[in-house]
């Protein structure tokens, strides 16, 4: 889909930082959008998505169990 967007789990990413979550989720929704920087009349829109985007894939991260580990830590602002 989009090649700027890391794999965010283990053994990908030993260590998730928040930084590292916004960056995909702002990725994924300039993606589907369309759009790098959004007019005005968007702005709202456009953050409210990368934000909902960053709370799901923190939550997911939360979530995953990686067989040989445990839980994956992500960060959590």
């Amino acid at each position: 889909m989009c090649r700027s967007i890391k794999t965010l789990r283990e053994p990908y990413a030993p260590e998730v930082t928040q930084a590292d979550i916004e960056a995909a989720a702002l990725q994924y929704v300039r993606k589907i959008s369309g759009f790098r920087s959004p007019a005005p009349h968007n702005a709202a829109a456009f953050d409210a998505a990368v934000a909902a985007v960053a709370e799901a894939t923190a939550t997911l991260l939360e979530q995953l169990v990686v067989r040989g580990g445990g839980r994956q830590p992500a960060a959590r602002s």
